[in-house]
């Protein structure tokens, strides 16, 4: 059985600083400073009130606290834990893979679907190809520490298409580099919107949960069309950050 950590917490009755504060404070400090890890299952509210004589309600602010500040991931059903370390990437034309491998993160990748095919009226378009010209359809789920973070769905074209086997190893960037194809500029929109149930089970998200969504549609120097890619990403683990200089 997974163990459940009851953070050390010692509590001033006579002083004026709220009873849930002082529960929250030494919790966020513990998970400040790496004592209690990233994934850490934390006691419940009941089990804290009870330990801690303090009412529910109180046990319950404390952790909601640290909930809306990021420390900690509530889930009904699935307990409390300590927040993975959030994923802040920059934007520029890079891969997902590399940038948690620069970031200090050790990414993973699961292929949920991989299809080889002719493309219809609508991919054919978006990659710049006769329709019914063969492509590949891949649906990855990238991990950072072993925690879900993104599901990424491209469309290339077949004649660069990766392997099953290169795309759960490398990201798509490297996959398609070791083909002497280079992604040099893309087109990229940023948005958001609700996890489907499929999504949230997925990603260890609630159905209805929101998601940052990017499109991309990646270019070699001579315009080709090279990748197609829509992903969704946890906003509870993932960022992007802007740099904006005036004209």
């Amino acid at each position: 059985m997974e163990p459940t950590y009851e953070p050390e917490i010692t509590l001033d009755r006579d002083s004026q600083v709220p009873l849930y504060q002082q529960i929250a404070k030494p919790i966020e400090a513990a998970i400040l400073s790496g004592a209690l890890p990233a994934g850490a299952m934390i006691e419940d509210e009941v089990s804290m009130a009870i330990r801690l004589d303090v009412a529910r309600p109180t046990a319950r602010r404390a952790l909601q606290e640290l909930a809306s500040r990021g420390l900690l991931t509530r889930r009904r059903g699935v307990g409390t834990r300590v927040t993975p370390p959030h994923v802040h990437r920059p934007m520029k034309l890079s891969s997902l893979n590399d940038d948690l491998a620069e970031a200090g993160f050790a990414p993973s990748t699961k292929v949920l679907s991989y299809e080889m095919r002719e493309s219809t009226q609508d991919e054919a378009e978006q990659l710049d190809i006769p329709q019914g010209e063969g492509l590949l359809a891949v649906r990855r789920l990238r991990y950072a520490d072993n925690h879900p973070l993104a599901l990424l769905t491209n469309l290339i074209p077949l004649d660069i298409a990766p392997t099953w086997q290169e795309l759960g190893e490398n990201g798509l960037y490297r996959c398609l580099s070791a083909r002497k194809v280079e992604v040099t500029s893309a087109r990229q929109v940023i948005g958001a919107r609700e996890a489907t149930a499929k999504e949230a089970q997925e990603l260890g998200e609630t159905e209805g949960a929101p998601l940052l969504t990017m499109n991309r549609t990646g270019y070699a120097t001579d315009g080709r069309v090279i990748e197609v890619g829509q992903h969704v990403y946890r906003p509870s683990l993932y960022s992007f950050h802007f740099s904006l200089f005036t004209s």
